[in-house]
């Protein structure tokens, strides 16, 4: 068997990985990637935090899968007694809501503890307690993930499942997908902007933010487009003790990196949000909507200053903002697995071994992904994923 990957990425290259690693495979693995720099790569420009506190029992299982994964990877994905470091921090996300969001709040954290993930639902007095450098004004209550959560380092995740695709066999071609060569339902080869075609008896489509572009090709509407997301670096002069990643009911986010915090937020309602804008840094952000938010709820950063940013796209998904993993029934033999909408990153061990099981087994055998399939689309049946951050 001969399979094609459109996309190198973090989801691209865990199937890779997981492919090439599962017994039941036998044949040639190869991974198309438009940009082996991986400069503007979302995976590269990730923020790099993985969570349990999501409103879908699918997405809780990826995480806790992907956790279990970034614990293990200095064994899994060692080459040549060589074993990546990917820096996890069990600093954990802090998800705070105004009284008309508590009623959401509990029933996300109902789920997530059914799931068996370790989420304290705290009152503002506990907040103040445990957070003192936290102002608690129109907080009604907050969800802290007391374990299992934190950052570590994408980029070193993404290239260890690279390399050790690599040694396992995996080819990569440094090209841009164009188009697919189809014969009835099934398509025979990967079209590349030279002319060239990479044949094949299976592809899998996992090219992030343009998946849905690589699906029209095949006549498929796939509602996932790029959106730009922007984090900003800022300096802080006084520490705050114990500090998670935390979400404001503004949708402002910040978390600690070293010395310094990372920040950010989406679009707000009403806010233009275009496809595939350029990826600029627009400081205008953080001052009107960042900044503002972020002072009001942490006295301590009334002074801050940026030291730096970044821009990266996310792959979001405007069905229901949770990925799409599995075959489309017009083209059996293409595995999708893209769309995750800002939690590909911590999401991708998990998509990636679900599409390397669909390809090497026929089905999900670790992780059943099965809600997360083309169905859904087909139906009408959008399964929201309210914890997007």
């Amino acid at each position: 068997m001969k399979v094609v990957i459109v996309g190198g990425g973090a989801i691209g290259s865990s199937t890779a990985y997981h492919l090439a690693a599962n017994p039941h495979f036998r044949g040639e693995l190869v991974v198309v990637e438009r940009d082996p720099s991986y400069a503007r790569a979302s995976s590269m420009l990730s923020a790099s935090g993985i969570r349990q506190q999501f409103s879908t029992p699918v997405s809780i299982r990826m995480s806790q899968y992907g956790l279990a994964f970034i614990r293990d990877a200095g064994r899994a994905l060692a080459v040549d007694g060589d074993a990546p470091m990917l820096a996890f921090k069990e600093h954990g996300y802090l998800f705070l809501a105004s009284e008309s969001g508590t009623g959401v709040l509990r029933g996300n954290v109902a789920v997530q503890r059914s799931e068996g993930a370790d989420i304290q639902l705290l009152d503002p007095a506990e907040l103040r307690e445990k957070f003192p450098w936290l102002s608690t004004d129109g907080v009604a209550a907050g969800a802290l993930g007391a374990s299992g959560e934190g950052s570590f380092d994408g980029p070193a995740m993404l290239l260890a499942m690279r390399r050790k695709a690599r040694a396992l066999g995996v080819k990569y071609v440094a090209a841009t997908a164009s188009g697919f060569v189809r014969a009835g339902q099934a398509v025979r080869g990967v079209m590349l902007d030279d002319g060239s075609v990479l044949h094949c008896d299976t592809a899998v489509v996992a090219a992030g933010a343009w998946s849905g572009r690589v699906a029209s090709w095949l006549g498929i509407d796939l509602p996932i487009v790029p959106r730009k997301r922007m984090v900003y670096v800022i300096a802080c002069r006084e520490e705050l003790p114990r500090c998670p990643l935390v979400i404001d009911p503004t949708g402002n986010w910040w978390r600690p990196e070293g010395n310094f915090f990372l920040c950010g937020r989406s679009p707000g309602e009403g806010e233009p949000d275009p496809d595939e804008p350029p990826l600029e840094v627009t400081e205008a952000m953080f001052y009107d909507h960042v900044w503002p938010a972020l002072a009001a709820r942490v006295p301590a950063f009334e002074s801050v200053k940026i030291s730096s940013s970044w821009a990266g796209y996310y792959d979001l998904h405007l069905f229901d903002h949770n990925g799409v993993v599995g075959r489309h029934p017009s083209v059996p033999n293409v595995v999708f697995a893209a769309g995750f909408s800002g939690h590909g990153m911590q999401h991708s061990p998990a998509a990636g071994r679900g599409a390397a099981e669909l390809v090497a087994d026929g089905a999900f055998a670790t992780l059943d992904l099965s809600p997360l399939g083309w169905q859904r689309l087909i139906e009408n049946r959008p399964m929201w994923e309210k914890n997007v951050v």
